[in-house]
């Protein structure tokens, strides 16, 4: 089965939309790119267990205390791409920020989510903000892919 890449967030939530009406279980792996063999291992056991699988690849500026860490993250889609085909991934997805999230006003601050009590105590500690960061992604990504099951 060949990739199907989405660029775009909706487009992506449209056929993850297509994949459940079609009553096929999903499987989904979050990532922020830079694909390594942990990765892989979690498409591989995604595949096995899911009819498709889909991959987001999106460095979360939320999650970063220092803009200059986000803009160093390393990005190499078109590598994490070939990665995913060779591991029989059905649909790569990425997008920006403003396309994660429309209600937010260009300009304005997305609004984060609570991490809740399990961030106390953890990297939480030295890096304010991280969690509400992942948290917020993490929760728009499983709203637009709805999966049956997810891999981390």
């Amino acid at each position: 089965m060949k990739l199907v890449r989405c660029a775009d967030p909706s487009a992506a939530a449209d056929w993850c939309a297509t994949v459940r009406a079609a009553g096929k279980s999903l499987g989904f792996v979050p990532t922020m790119g830079a694909l390594h063999a942990g990765h892989l291992a979690l498409v591989r056991r995604a595949v096995e267990e899911n009819e498709r699988v889909c991959v987001s690849v999106f460095v979360n500026p939320l999650q970063f205390d220092d803009p200059r860490d986000c803009e160093r993250y390393p990005r190499d889609l078109e590598a994490d791409a070939r990665l995913l085909e060779g591991a029989r991934c059905s649909m790569l997805f990425t997008g920006t920020l403003a396309q994660f999230f429309p209600e937010v006003a260009p300009g304005a601050p997305v609004p984060r989510r609570a991490p809740g009590p399990a961030a106390r105590g953890l990297e939480g500690e030295f890096r304010p903000g991280h969690f509400a960061g992942v948290a917020t992604i993490c929760a728009r990504l499983f709203e637009l892919v709805r999966p049956t099951r997810a891999y981390f």
